[in-house]
């Protein structure tokens, strides 16, 4: 983005944060979700932190809440009650540290008080000569609403104190199980459920009948000593507020390293579950007080902590484009390429969008910031467009008229496009395997029937775009996960580099096998081509009497590699293997004159030293071929464990049969 690109998306979020800030903390409405939200206002930080000279005291990162409603008194706090600012990643955590060890001017302590985020609401407690004189909301940070009678009705809040004068911040909140209580109440009666327990929560402590609130079976925990008592760590005032008869999370935890937090958080990200509150995600506060209040605070925010949030279950990201794929059936699937973004664990960089009149009905438009949501095993979506973002720049996206694989004309069946050749869908899947298989780009993690989901999840749609697949892309499928999403990219990685004659047969050019793509790739192997498009141009300057002059290429082969190389789709496709980076193996070329030259080799059963393929490829790197059948033309056959039929067959025709050690003896 430009400056002023920049400075505009500043000034557009801005006002869209304000707008749903507004609308929750005064009007009591969800406009989005939190997580999204939460990722709108990341972006707005991540943007100040790079453009200071945009930062105004306007902004919501210089903000806490909303005002306090009317309904209620104001109350002013002693000291600001601040909010956190957010990481959602290891590395947001590292640039957290190195922001607040820049400003201090030197290394920290690895020293630091890692408490559960618990989703409620934030409160103040100020006690008089012993007693609960008044509690409050945090409100804007300055002033919040005193709801004192309220949270007289909480049992975790203690309503006398040995302790004079004291005041102490916690957060009040509503279990799973009472949740469930409520809702099932609701329902009995006919009302609208209710979203979450946070909204419970925030709502039954500004009810203006503390019976109410009563009913509702709140819960606290406090986790903070505002008056001074001679506390020097954060993790004494924890041990404190516990000895005064204060309610404390004991999931709470001093550490003293990185890996110590991160072990933290992802702890409780996969056991959150098992907790009877709902948390989204970890507060890390540097232990030491003195430090923290040295570090101050940076607008709505202390320097000296961060909420470590979990992955959240939507996002918010821009749609970078929208791609058409063609599954099993030829159904042409809309998919939103994404900028992008961390959802249910995993970064993913697609979102189906099922059909042409979903992308209608959402108002899609190419360049939109969307909500992106996945919940469970379900695949990423959107779910929201967020226009108010918009920049003018967006554009609109109609479905393509013939079908992105074989160009033929695309029909419309109700909700759905489709292609009009019945054969298309089957005769890619069958590219596809074809492709994928041992004898050509070998990638040995995509059996039939992963292709199968991939093409029926929008995920692919020619071969090229196996090499495009992320791993988060991956494992947000039901029945796939982390680890088998990362094995998969890393073995397609792995095989990017291919030799000439394994990369000729993968294109699957009709009656070119593995022995001719091997001809065809010692033809033109002292061109040293390394790239897909440089075989393109090399086999575009081959006429068909040129091609026919190749030993073994008669007409009807010569005419079939020919056509291939000249067909607008293929010149495409080839363009995408270069553009995702394939390159083909020059060093292990076949050339002329070495030790095997003109032999031809037949191989059955197993060995021991090596791998059938890796056998062929030493053979064809020595000058001699080899053949899938055994003939009077045939020079050796090497039999490895449980030969078959071939060995019967050479011995037959009387051709010469090597066992493991001689053959291994022949290649030295």
């Amino acid at each position: 983005m430009t400056k002023e690109e920049v400075r505009e998306r500043i000034e557009k979020l801005k006002r869209e944060i304000e707008r749903c800030r507004h609308a929750y903390h005064v009007l009591d409405k969800s406009l989005i979700s939190d997580s999204a939200l939460d990722t709108l206002k990341k972006e707005l930080f991540d943007l100040e932190t790079a453009y200071p000279e945009f930062v105004t005291s306007d902004s919501p990162t210089q903000r806490v809440g909303g005002a306090p409603l009317k309904a209620f008194k104001k109350v002013s706090h002693e000291a600001p009650m601040l909010s956190f600012n957010d990481a959602f990643s290891e590395a947001d955590l590292k640039a957290w540290c190195e922001r607040l060890e820049k400003y201090l001017g030197r290394k920290l302590k690895p020293e630091f008080y890692l408490e559960l985020k618990i989703d409620g609401l934030a409160i103040e407690l100020v006690y008089e000569n012993g007693v609960l004189a008044q509690g409050s909301t945090r409100g804007d940070g300055f002033t919040g609403e005193d709801v004192t009678e309220n949270l007289k009705t909480i049992e975790a809040i203690p309503l006398k104190l040995k302790t004079k004068k004291l005041i102490v911040r916690g957060e009040v909140f509503l279990t799973q199980k009472e949740f469930e209580r409520i809702n099932r109440e609701q329902d009995r009666r006919g009302g609208k459920k209710y979203a979450n327990p946070r909204n419970i929560a925030a709502g039954s402590v500004r009810q203006l009948d503390p019976k109410i609130t009563a009913s509702r079976k709140l819960d606290s925990f406090e986790y903070a000593v505002v008056t001074d008592l001679g506390q020097k760590t954060h993790e004494a005032e924890h041990q404190l507020l516990k000895e005064l008869g204060f309610k404390t999370n004991p999931n709470n935890k001093l550490v003293h390293s990185f890996e110590e937090i991160i072990e933290f958080r992802d702890y409780w990200d996969k056991h959150r579950d098992k907790l009877p509150y709902e948390i989204d995600g970890i507060v890390v506060i540097v232990n030491d007080n003195q430090i923290f209040k040295r570090a101050g605070a940076i607008g709505k925010a202390p320097r000296g902590a961060i909420a470590y949030k979990f992955s959240p279950k939507e996002a918010t990201t821009v749609v970078l484009g929208i791609k058409v794929q063609v599954g099993r059936t030829g159904v042409l699937t809309p998919v939103a390429k994404l900028k992008p973004v961390e959802v249910g664990g995993v970064t993913v960089t697609s979102a189906t969008l099922h059909n042409y009149d979903e992308i209608k009905r959402l108002g899609l438009k190419i360049g939109d910031t969307v909500v992106v949501s996945r919940a469970g095993d379900v695949i990423p979506q959107v779910t929201k467009v967020l226009d108010n973002l918009r920049t003018g720049k967006e554009k609109d996206f109609e479905m393509p008229n013939k079908c992105p694989i074989d160009s033929s004309p695309a029909r419309r069946e109700g909700a759905l496009f489709r292609c009009s050749n019945p054969n298309c869908g089957a005769r890619n899947r069958e590219q596809l395997y074809h492709f994928v298989s041992r004898s050509a780009f070998d990638l040995r993690g995509l059996g039939t029937k992963i292709i199968d989901r991939f093409l029926d999840e929008g995920l692919i749609s020619d071969a090229a775009d196996i090499f495009t697949l992320k791993a988060g892309d991956i494992a947000v499928l039901p029945r796939f996960g982390e680890k088998s999403a990362e094995n998969i990219t890393n073995e397609i990685e792995s095989k990017k580099i291919i030799s000439l004659a394994r990369f000729i047969y993968s294109l699957g050019i009709l009656h070119v096998g593995e022995e001719t793509a091997s001809v065809l790739a010692e033809e033109i192997s002292y061109l040293r081509v390394q790239r897909p498009l440089e075989i393109l141009k090399t086999f575009q300057d081959f006429s068909i009497k040129r091609l026919q002059q190749i030993p073994d290429i008669g007409p009807k082969v010569a005419q079939s590699i020919y056509d291939w190389f000249r067909k607008s789709r293929n010149i495409k496709f080839l363009g995408k293997l270069d553009k995702v980076g394939v390159k083909i193996e020059t060093k292990k070329l076949k050339t002329k004159n070495l030790k095997l030259s003109g032999l031809i080799f037949v191989l059955t059963g197993s060995l021991e030293s090596m791998g059938r393929d890796e056998a062929k490829e030493r053979i064809m790197t020595l000058g001699g071929d080899v053949s899938e059948s055994v003939s009077r033309r045939t020079d050796y056959v090497l039999a490895g464990r449980e030969p078959g039929s071939k060995l019967d067959r050479a011995k037959k025709l009387g051709v010469k049969t090597l066992v493991e050690k001689e053959f291994l003896d022949m290649i030295k």
